[in-house]
């Protein structure tokens, strides 16, 4: 079967892919390359979800790309204006002619001899098989499964008549006004979801488990408002952009060292906004420490309002059944619901489900090492993009197509072909993803791992990964260069060489 070779293959058109081609256009303009897109659209989870109130928890002037000023009014944007973001850059820079829809890509072998991939892919559209061939894959799936969000038992729920809904798959026609809501779920997107539809709702009330830790945030920012007054868009974005980095970087310091004081300070802040009485303990006090899980944001304390205007409640407890009319709870207590939102959270799937062969063995994502947070242990000419979890995702995107490039110029200055990462000369490892939340826990022992020090290790700190990943060597013991064939590829934890390499 003949197929096409490019320089460098990224997998993903959404905020990571999309910045990864840009900056290659930026970077190595010599580069040729495609983007492989298994939707029909740019934007990836921007353009996927689609519920009510969609939004981002991070600031645009930190989930924009570096390269990209973020211009619009609001620092806490919605969904539509995000993706319409994405895929301006994407215009700007040429990228959308680079793109292949309905690409969804199944397998890639390595092949060390060629020093070359061979990646398989099966058009969503057609069911056709097409290959290609690359000399670096890039992964900018994200981490989660786009066609099948989680959703856990719920007893009685054949009993329900009403409509059930998971906010992945969100209805186009659906209309929530006069209705009474039930949104199942205290994480990210119950927080937006209940002060949306509380706008038309007859009523909308979040039932958790356990509550979650919601953090008031203006979505406007003034520092950035009162600088594009004056200064040019290019000149004011760095500024806000790094004081948006130190201030987030100050709460997560400040959460890990002093845990008690941050929940002090954070419960003060969301009784100032609750009617005075309110169980603040109850309902927005959770056990765990602030950044266990991530914070919830809730710009300009609009779930607070609408709980506050009797628009939206809260109630902490268990489901005992559905009814045909709503849910029951452990307490005894009925909610009635015409609609039922279960916000219950994500399921994880490592690069989009992409098998990986390396010389015909497979990888084993969950034995393999993460070398800078972006290359796994014994898989050359490969990196892969995860966020921050305690910050803006774009900004570890940034840093990681950035690294990305200075590999590549790299490779070329000195001759060689391939780039593979070693695992580290111990036997300690952490989680890759540093969260308790349950989406996480559910799957952490099907992922990569990190190592107990750098450079197998990060911190979630973006200044000191901007020294290591802009500044740092690209030459350290977590890394090999090589020429085509020169050296086998290390898999795993094993390094094995050629013969010629052993002499």
């Amino acid at each position: 079967m003949a197929s096409d070779h490019v320089d460098v293959l990224i997998i993903g058109a959404g905020l990571s892919g999309i910045g990864a081609a840009c900056h290659l256009r930026r970077d190595c303009p010599d580069k040729t390359y495609a983007v492989l897109e298994a939707r029909d659209a740019v934007g990836g989870t921007w353009d996927l979800f689609r519920y009510p109130g969609i939004r981002s928890d991070s600031d645009m002037f930190t989930l924009g790309y570096s390269f990209k000023p973020w211009t619009a009014p609001k620092a806490i944007a919605d969904g539509t204006t995000i993706r319409e973001y994405v895929r301006e850059t994407a215009r700007e820079y040429d990228v959308q002619r680079h793109i292949r829809f309905r690409h969804r890509v199944l397998r890639a072998d390595w092949d060390s001899a060629a020093a070359r991939w061979t990646v398989h892919a099966q058009r969503t559209d057609t069911a056709e098989t097409v290959v290609l061939t690359c000399s670096f894959l890039f992964a900018c799936t994200g981490y989660y499964r786009y066609d099948e969000g989680y959703t856990p038992a719920l007893p009685g729920l054949d009993a329900y008549a009403g409509q059930v809904v998971h906010p992945q798959h969100w209805p186009d026609d659906l209309d929530h006004a006069g209705k009474r809501v039930v949104v199942i779920g205290s994480g990210a997107t119950a927080v937006t979801l209940v002060p949306a539809m509380a706008e038309r709702a007859a009523h909308v009330t979040m039932l958790q488990r356990s509550p979650t830790y919601v953090m008031a945030l203006p979505s406007r920012d003034r520092l950035a408002d009162a600088l594009r007054r004056r200064l040019p868009a290019k000149a004011a974005y760095p500024v806000v952009r790094w004081k948006n980095v130190l201030l987030s970087t100050v709460n997560f310091q400040l959460s890990r060292r002093a845990p008690g004081l941050v929940k002090r300070v954070l419960r003060r802040a969301a009784r100032g906004r609750l009617p005075v009485g309110y169980d603040v303990d109850r309902h927005f006090s959770p056990r765990y420490d602030p950044w266990d899980q991530r914070l919830c944001v809730a710009p300009d304390g609009d779930l607070f309002t609408a709980v506050a205007q009797g628009r939206a409640s809260v109630v902490t407890d268990t489901i005992d059944t559905f009814t045909a009319h709503g849910v029951r709870l452990a307490s005894g207590d009925e909610l009635p619901a015409d609609i039922v939102v279960t916000a219950t959270g994500l399921n994880l799937l490592a690069l989009g489900g992409l098998t990986v062969r390396v010389d015909g063995v497979d990888v084993d994502l969950a034995n393999s090492v993460a070398y800078k947070g972006m290359m796994l242990s014994g898989v050359p000419n490969f990196a892969l993009t995860i966020g921050y979890t305690n910050a803006s995702w774009t900004l570890k995107a940034d840093l990681v197509a950035g690294y990305v490039c200075r590999l590549l110029r790299h490779l070329d200055r000195t001759g060689q072909q391939v780039v593979t990462p070693l695992p580290p000369p111990d036997a300690r490892r952490v989680p890759l993803i540093d969260l308790r939340s349950s989406y996480v826990l559910r799957a952490v022992d099907a992922l990569p791992k990190q190592g107990a020090a750098a450079p197998w290790r990060l911190h979630q700190n973006y200044a000191r990964d901007v020294l290591l990943m802009r500044h740092g060597r690209l030459t350290d013991e977590g890394v090999r260069f090589t020429r085509a064939g020169e050296v086998a590829t290390p898999v795993g934890d094993r390094v094995p060489t050629s013969p010629s390499a052993r002499r």
